[in-house]
């Protein structure tokens, strides 16, 4: 089955999703790993270490493949979990961490974060 190509707010939403998680998870690789080892990349374009590349590259897969971005208003409440279980864990390790850094880092997407936009 073929995917329908998004509205232009919703690609835009996708979009801001992806550099949102991305961000996240640079936050929690700055703050939990030394910086000698981070030699990657993320999407959002900040140093990651390799792991935390790999769940950087495994959440925006699963952020573009998303059917739901249309009508969720975020991850958890969704339901339909796209998320394998041991991945959940992670990004809920990294939001713990990185959630509350947010405002600090990126106060725009925080807010927008919170309102579920």
């Amino acid at each position: 089955m073929a995917k329908t190509p998004d509205t232009p707010a919703v690609a835009r939403r996708r979009e801001r999703e992806k550099r949102t998680i991305s961000n996240m998870v640079a936050i929690y690789c700055a703050g939990n790993h030394d910086a000698a080892t981070r030699t990657e990349t993320s999407f959002a374009g900040e140093e990651l270490c390799p792991a935390c590349k790999a769940i950087d590259d495994y959440c925006v897969l699963r952020t573009e493949r998303c059917r739901s971005m249309d009508r969720k208003t975020n991850c958890e409440e969704c339901g339909n979990h796209c998320y394998a279980p041991a991945e959940r864990e992670q990004i809920r390790a990294v939001m713990r961490y990185a959630g509350p850094r947010m405002i600090a880092h990126h106060p725009i997407a925080a807010f927008r974060h919170l309102l579920k936009k």
